[in-house]
């Protein structure tokens, strides 16, 4: 009988820990990678203004994943632009749109 009472609170605990588990997780589609980050404008003059680009080496070639304007890119825009770039890793979400990759970064760090 104490066990038939027990079973409603393990349930509820067990839904809470799910759900908590769940709130507290990275996106499915979050990814972190490691290249080089340059000026769209500055480097590779494929830009009218200033905008981060993650330079990532894939299959033998260079992919440029396109930093879109938030807090965390812009932050690190000044280790960047009008140099030849500095390793970094970033990690955030990708998507395609008009063609070219891009990235929405959540963290960056400068690569020792």
């Amino acid at each position: 009988m104490k066990m038939l009472k027990a079973m409603p609170i393990l349930a509820a605990g067990l839904l809470v820990a799910v759900f908590t588990g769940c709130s507290t997780s990275h996106p499915s589609n979050e990814v972190t990678m490691n290249g080089t980050m340059v000026c769209a404008k500055c480097k590779l003059h494929v830009a009218s203004s200033c905008q981060n680009v993650l330079q990532v080496e894939q299959g033998g070639q260079t992919v440029n994943y396109f930093l879109v304007q938030n807090d965390v890119s812009k932050n690190f825009h000044d280790n960047i632009c009008q140099n030849d770039g500095e390793a970094a890793t970033v990690t955030g979400t990708v998507e395609e749109k008009d063609g070219q990759e891009q990235l929405t970064a959540t963290k960056i760090m400068a690569s020792k």
